[in-house]
């Protein structure tokens, strides 16, 4: 635990490229159902997660950098092991170390520490998706403790992680349930604590992580129900919002392995006398997988400074529904291009990028889809514009904090009134573009710093690029509606005489 971060980075990286390159071809285990036990011991014999555990405990202090420079670095080599890492660190360690009673600290922290260990979150049920505040899962209090009953299905590490952390909502004698949520930490080794595992299910992509349908009929004692400072939902939102905030750990570094995939087969592929890279079409779409990697990297800057568990993130829901949203989309765009660039050799399960659409489409989904927290986003910002009888969208902007530095860039654009009434598809267009606001107004203070300002310059012109495209959205929007019962008339070959 002496060792300096900066060593351990390296030699984390180093050893995770031997391991999935030398020792094993990472493209044939990305393909099959989970990892060798002997190559979960050989990741885990760095003990990563020790970044995760507080100093107090023997680990490397849970500073917030070191957490996200880890995961970014797994990111790089496999994204199904930087989620699992994600979803140790951000939905397991970090909510333990802030919530949970010290009494049983040392002994979960070293079983981390000494024994492999892995922990998880559960909040998620077959019947209310991101209605979370309409959960099932209940508990009820006994002398010794709580007994928690339900059902949890889609988390990750489902039956593979030793901890847990469930949301359960208190039953009252009339059988109706809180408001409030409470969490509770379980120790699956120990049998009265145990979560049954009913059916794991066959995920499309990010065949690492085991997922399934979860039946919950324990006891735990009363120490282990975590500590919220004020409200359940509280600690909930503060819990959310920071693993949405780090979500850019996991996307800087896909994003980072699909450009440098990308750039070396165009360097690499010959059209003709000249290289794919030479072409002002390809050019443009680095750039794309460029600008992404550049808005992924002031985001984890930002979540460096503002998403350590000393600050209270419950809040902060603008913030980090805009990086967990466009970062997402961000990775799932850049995997795209690396696809149509690779050409029939990235359209593979076995080939980096094809492997890398898959894997990363459920990050536009899991913890809000990306949808949802683009209207929230939207939600808030319209709803404080008429609160301060401001309909100009430049002007408003101009003065909001998050976006207020970089917005005079695009007044030529934003300099519009805001409709009185807008459809959901509409408020969804709004969230995309002060998504895009907030993200890049963290790489011009990243570039006060001394990122790449030849970076942050190209950054701006796909932001631009983007901006006037959902501008039309917004003032023209299709209002297309389905055809419910479309099938009469429209079968093509009835209609050919």
């Amino acid at each position: 635990m002496n060792e300096s971060f900066q060593h351990f980075q390296e030699r984390f990286k180093a050893g995770l490229f031997n391991l999935f390159n030398t020792d094993s071809n990472i493209n044939e285990l990305s393909i099959n159902r989970g990892l060798p036990q002997s190559v979960w011991d050989s990741i885990m014999s760095f003990n990563p997660l020790a970044v995760a555990v507080p100093e107090a405990y023997g680990g490397k202090g849970l500073k917030v950098k070191e957490c996200l420079a880890m995961i970014s670095t797994a990111s790089y080599e496999s994204l199904p092991l930087a989620l699992t890492f994600g979803i140790n660190v951000g939905l397991f360690l970090q909510p333990f170390a802030k919530y949970a009673n010290e009494a049983v600290k040392a002994h979960v922290f070293d079983r981390f520490m000494n024994h492999k260990a892995m922990g998880g979150l559960m909040i998620t049920e077959p019947d209310y998706g991101s209605d979370a505040l309409n959960m099932q899962t209940s508990y009820d209090t006994f002398d010794k403790g709580y007994k928690l009953s339900g059902q949890k299905h889609w988390q990750g590490l489902t039956g593979m992680a030793d901890f847990w952390i469930v949301a359960a909502r208190k039953k009252f004698a009339n059988g109706e349930l809180a408001r409030d949520v409470e969490f509770f930490v379980t120790d699956n080794n120990i049998p009265e604590q145990k979560i049954e595992v009913k059916q794991y299910f066959n995920n499309l992509g990010l065949y690492m992580i085991p997922y399934g349908l979860n039946n919950i009929d324990i006891t735990v004692p009363a120490n282990q129900k975590l500590e919220h400072h004020s409200t359940g939902i509280k600690m909930m939102l503060d819990i959310l919002h920071r693993s949405r905030i780090q979500f850019a750990a996991m996307g800087v570094g896909f994003i980072q392995r699909m450009l440098d995939e990308a750039i070396t087969h165009c360097n690499q592929r010959k059209v003709g006398n000249c290289s794919l890279s030479s072409m002002d079409s390809v050019r443009f779409q680095l750039s794309r997988i460029q600008a992404a990697y550049t808005l992924a990297s002031a985001m984890c800057a930002k979540a460096s400074e503002m998403s350590g568990i000393a600050f209270d993130l419950s809040g902060e829901g603008i913030q980090a529904n805009s990086m967990k949203a466009l970062v997402s989309d961000l990775m799932q765009e850049s995997a795209q291009i690396c696809v149509q660039l690779s050409g029939s050799g990235g359209y593979k399960i076995d080939h980096i990028a094809g492997r890398g659409i898959i894997d990363s489409r459920p990050f536009q989904i899991f913890e809000g889809s990306n949808e949802m927290l683009y209207a929230q986003i939207a939600e808030v910002l319209t709803r404080q514009m008429k609160k301060y009888k401001q309909d100009n969208f430049y002007a408003y902007l101009q003065e909001y904090e998050l976006t207020q530095r970089i917005v005079p860039l695009f007044k030529n654009h934003l300099n519009f009134s805001i409709p009185d009434i807008l459809v959901q598809r509409q408020l969804i267009v709004i969230g995309r573009i002060i998504a895009r606001l907030i993200c890049l107004q963290f790489v011009a203070e990243f570039t006060d710093k001394g990122f790449r300002k030849d970076l942050y310059e190209n950054c701006i012109k796909h932001v631009e690029m983007d901006i006037k495209k959902f501008i039309a959205d917004i003032k023209d929007y299709n209002n297309a509606e389905p055809v419910m019962d479309y099938q009469d008339a429209s079968c093509w070959w009835q209609l050919i005489p």
